[in-house]
């Protein structure tokens, strides 16, 4: 966790954009909240032309909405500067204005996760759930965190 779903809408972003986009999303979550980086996810949807309305009419202008959900247990602080970040790596990569870009962030008890095929964390807690997992797993998380 988290998992940062990016719906695209009017606009095309290229696989190097893509993964300039998750790769900013990813070490923000990381600088921002302090939990590993082999736990962000990024996935990628694009509507469908005419797929996309607003008010019951259809939506021509490009847009890009991030959906993330996070453990929930963190500081208002530390969402508020979460989202805000967030916002701009979208703005700085995909060079839309901010008026196009939307970013939400739903807190998940981290009691009803489970990644891995474990159960995970409260923030916090990562080291002893780290330690918990097998040898194998520790070690393909580690490589992700590199």
């Amino acid at each position: 966790m988290p998992t940062y779903t990016v719906t695209i809408s009017n606009i095309t972003l290229n696989s190097k954009k893509q993964k300039e986009l998750a790769q900013g999303i990813t070490k923000i979550h990381n600088v921002v909240t302090g939990a590993n980086t082999y736990f962000a996810q990024v996935i990628f949807n694009n509507t469908k032309k005419r797929n996309h309305f607003m008010g019951g009419k259809i939506v021509k202008e490009p847009s890009i909405f991030l959906l993330g959900q996070i453990r929930a247990g963190r500081p208002k602080k530390t969402k508020d500067r979460l989202i805000s970040d967030l916002k701009n790596i979208i703005v700085k990569k995909s060079k839309l204005d901010e008026t196009q870009v939307w970013v939400y962030i739903i807190d998940l008890p981290p009691s009803q996760m489970i990644e891995y095929g474990a159960v995970l964390p409260e923030s916090g807690k990562e080291k002893q759930w780290f330690n918990s997992l097998s040898l194998g797993l520790r070690k393909k998380l580690s490589k992700l965190e590199k």
